[in-house]
């Protein structure tokens, strides 16, 4: 997994920035998904916000494996050739 930019406090912006440049960087261009279709960014960041410990929440998007915890969003990789789990 590669990191990516630590959250602030309020991560609205950031985490639905965040997705669109992490799915566009693998390959997928912004027409040809529906984010919204797939993953409720509002109740991630409420997920996020309410938790006191470590929280891991995994989605796929267009078979882009996705992973979000309070540090950000990385891709999962398939450890047997680096490319992503699809």
């Amino acid at each position: 997994m590669a990191p990516s930019t630590p959250k602030g406090s309020d991560p609205s912006p950031d985490l639905l920035v965040e997705l669109v440049e992490i799915l566009d960087a693998h390959g997928l261009a912004g027409d040809s998904y529906q984010l919204h279709d797939a993953v409720d960014v509002d109740a991630l960041e409420q997920l996020l916000a309410s938790s006191t410990g470590d929280v891991e929440i995994r989605l796929t998007v267009e078979g882009v494996q996705l992973v979000i915890t309070h540090d950000g969003v990385d891709v999962l990789l398939d450890e047997s050739n680096g490319a992503p789990d699809q």
